[in-house]
């Protein structure tokens, strides 16, 4: 665990001295493993003469938490005595009652981690849930007697622990546990050990807890103070009903809070790509990531019992923008010092590195790489998450929601007003809560986003939003929701320059934004559309409604009142799964006439290679197509993009973006349609090779192809499975035209049940090319 200090003052007398001892201070350290020891003093070595039970030798053996016990001033001599009777003695016995070790059944095979569904954390700590009992041993030096015997333990996390804050928790001794409230009841006693049940309420602060137990006899004055050597770690509970971040649905929380592996979605609304992730929350040193990540952001520890407050910090923490979080964003094509983002398969090297350099943010991340760790920090956590992907979604700079797009008096784009920009995909999170902070109907799915775009409150994070106030159009409600709502609902305005200078609206598209919103399905490897949770029907009395009401509490409240006539409509179509990489790239224009009358138009077209976010790189065609319509007809247009025209101009997602733009002659209706689509790559084929079993070496075959009429220069391929092997690079080098790579992997599974081999390839000119097997690895 990471270092961390509790120090305790204690100004009583300690009433096992004759006479009354000096004030003690307890210091209690989490150490990382391998730090030095205090060396003993002469003052334990007369505690351990006193009360070898309490005061054993250290071993060489290194542990989390040492215990050092500094005399403020030597103890004053006190003249013999006479050896006390067999009655005194009894008494003494009877007075001094303390603790000699305490066991919180910390095993992963144990009760409690079994019971608080923890046992898959790669971690010997005691991991609980709040608002269910856990179990823990204590003993003493005498058996317990509960008409004179008394003890408590205390809880303290943070650096400055506080009862009022909730950070330094009292729990006492009772005879019966109630509900939503810190209490132990004695469930077991044998000779000189009990067992107790602790119980928390279902709002506790989650985090690392130092754990003593303080014992005292009520025939004396005594009091004493004993350690525990471990600590306890606190998260938030799913299972629990009391608890804000409760899933009632057991399959849902095996798969958004168990589940350390999933699928995040890529590409276009008509192109959709997947890829496997592993999110390996339980993988051994993330959990110490996690709550080294809550540290670093400087978030007081009071406020780590609500769920809002958890989210929004880590939707700031895993992003680098203002506070050195996690990740780098980085789009500028060159990854040259760090890792590229499409390389990335895994959170698990993503926050080993980040905590094992005390918090160098790692470089590099896009938005799929940011939604990932956040799934990963989350889930590991407790709070029910899941990673979502957003086709044609909108970024909305001003406020309007609406998405701008700005032409001259020529039907030329304005580039430097055009800020507003739709990005080909967007992936970001949704997690699972309560929220007693707004109005009822609005818990439940939670949209967080760690990908800086915009600032919120001064900071690049975004989110909580309640996905049921987006639905709604209420962006009245926080946090960040007017963005989401945009991102997924905000119609595409296109605006005119008038020979004044001022603008007027002359097309609107109402359904170009915020398509098949995607995540994985719960239990299986498949999409599931989640539209329908983010807005009504497209064009349904519902949807119109929610839209109107976002406008009003936007930037441009006035810009639905004017109506316009629409008779002819432009799509654009494409064939089959669309255009291949290395190919040349066809599109079907299909224009309708919806009128009586015939129609005349010219169409401008261009395309330009875009980053995924919506960024244009530049124009690589442009060209006229005069268009006639008889009333009532339909024209299929065909359109071609040579691979010579584009095969230089690529960026990391091999997307593009067709304008068409023109003017009805007739109605001098204008005519607008920007469409994207990326070119696809090919997999990598991963074939296992021989028997899975535990402890048994096995392979697997990679095997892929060059698509492109040119040679792959610095061909990496990175190859990664949980439970099988760890996350590696192997240097291929250069692939000729159309040449075929064939890898044979060695490795031996560790961990039993369903695995996946993860593998994907990284290079300057071709990316998002990867592959996974699914693995079943039987116990020896």
């Amino acid at each position: 665990m990471p270092s961390e200090r509790l120090t305790v003052r204690d100004m009583s007398d300690v009433g096992r001295f004759p006479g009354g001892a000096p004030p003690t201070r307890v210091e209690l350290t989490i150490q990382t493993e391998g730090e030095k020891k205090q060396e003993e003093g002469g003052c334990r070595q007369w505690f351990r003469k006193m009360c070898p039970c309490c005061c054993k030798y250290q071993s060489s053996t290194s542990y989390d938490v040492t215990e050092k016990v500094e005399m403020v001033k030597p103890p004053a001599p006190e003249p013999a005595k006479p050896k006390p009777e067999n009655g005194e003695a009894k008494e003494m016995e009877e007075i001094n009652f303390l603790v000699c070790s305490v066991d919180l059944l910390s095993s992963k095979t144990g009760q409690n981690r079994k019971e608080h569904h923890t046992d898959l954390y790669h971690s010997d700590e005691l991991i609980i849930r709040r608002g269910q009992t856990f179990q823990i041993q204590l003993e003493f030096n005498r058996p317990f007697n509960a008409d004179t015997d008394k003890l408590h333990l205390d809880l303290k996390t943070g650096s400055l622990p506080m009862v009022s804050k909730g950070t330094h928790v009292i729990v006492p001794l009772v005879d019966h546990l109630e509900d939503e409230r810190w209490e132990a009841k004695i469930v077991e006693q044998k000779v000189n050990k009990i067992k107790l049940s602790v119980n928390s309420p279902a709002n506790a602060v989650i985090g690392l807890y130092g754990l003593s137990v303080t014992t005292f006899s009520l025939k004396g004055e005594a009091a004493a103070t004993h350690n525990s050597k471990k600590s306890i770690v606190m998260l938030f509970n799913p299972w629990c009903e009391e608890d804000t971040v409760f899933l009632d649905d057991e399959e849902e929380r095996k798969e958004y809070v168990l589940n350390d592996i999933g699928r995040i979605y890529y590409g276009t609304e008509k192109q959709i790509g997947a890829r496997t992730w592993n999110f390996g929350q339980f993988h051994e040193g993330i959990l110490d990531a996690c709550l080294f990540i809550l540290e670093k952001s400087d978030m007081p520890p009071s406020g780590r019992g609500d769920p809002v407050n958890v989210v929004r910090v880590i939707s700031a923490m895993i992003n680098a923008q203002d506070d050195f979080g996690v990740l780098v964003g980085n789009w500028s094509g060159n990854y040259s010092d760090g890792v590229s983002p499409s390389a990335w398969s895994s959170s698990v090297e993503i926050l080993r590195e980040y905590h094992s350099t005390d918090g160098t943010p790692v470089s590099y991340g896009q938005c799929w790489v940011f939604s990932g760790v956040t799934t990963t920090v989350l889930r590991c956590l407790g709070v029910p998450t899941c990673s979502v992907t957003n086709f044609q979604s909108a970024h909305d700079t001003d406020v309007s929601l609406t998405t701008d797009v700005y032409f001259d008096e020529n039907l030329q784009p304005i580039d430097y007003l055009n800020s507003d920009s739709v990005w080909n995909f967007h992936v970001w999170n949704n997690c699972w809560m309560a929220r007693p902070d707004l109005p009822p109907g609005n818990g439940g799915w939670q949209a967080v986003d760690s990908t800086p775009q915009e600032t919120s409150q001064g900071t690049f994070r975004c989110g909580p939003a309640s996905v049921n106030a987006i639905r709604s159009g209420q962006v009245y409600l926080k946090h960040d929701t007017p963005f989401v709502f945009a991102e997924v609902n905000s119609d595409k305005i296109y605006w005119q320059r008038n020979r004044d200078g001022t603008f007027s609206q002359f097309h609107s598209e109402k359904k170009s934004v915020g398509h098949c919103i995607s995540t994985k399905a719960v239990g299986s490897d498949e999409r599931a559309d989640i539209t329908h949770l983010y807005k009504h029907q497209e064009g349904s009395e519902e949807e119109r409604i929610a839209v109107e009401t976002a406008s009003r509490y936007g930037s441009k409240p006035d810009v639905y009142s004017t109506p316009m006539a629409e008779d002819v409509r432009v799509e654009v179509k494409m064939e089959g799964e669309g255009p291949r990489m290395g190919a040349d790239a066809k599109l079907n224009i299909l224009v309708k006439n919806l009128s009586s009358q015939p129609r005349q138009t010219t169409l401008h077209s261009q395309v330009a290679v875009m980053y995924y976010t919506g960024v244009l790189k530049g124009t690589i065609k442009k060209e006229e197509m005069p268009v006639e319509l008889l009333p009532n007809e339909e024209k299929t247009i065909e359109w071609l993009l040579p691979y010579q025209q584009y095969q230089d101009q690529l960026v990391d997602q091999a997307a593009l973006m067709l304008t068409l733009s023109g003017r009805v002659s007739q109605t001098q209706q204008v005519l607008a349609n920007q469409t994207t689509f990326r070119l696809r790559t090919p997999d990598l084929n991963i074939t296992p090779l021989g028997e899975a079993v535990v402890g048994k070496e096995m392979a697997a075959k990679i095997t892929f192809t060059n698509p492109l009429p040119r040679t792959l220069k610095d061909v990496v391929f990175r190859v990664e499975g949980l439970g099988l092997q760890k996350g590696h690079e192997v240097i291929i080098g250069d692939v000729g035209s159309h040449s075929t790579v064939t890898l044979t992997e060695h490795f031996t599974p560790t961990q039993p049940g369903a695995r996946k081999l993860v593998a994907s390839l990284d290079c300057k000119q071709l990316t998002q090319v990867h592959g996974v097997a699914d693995i079943v690895v039987l116990e020896q």
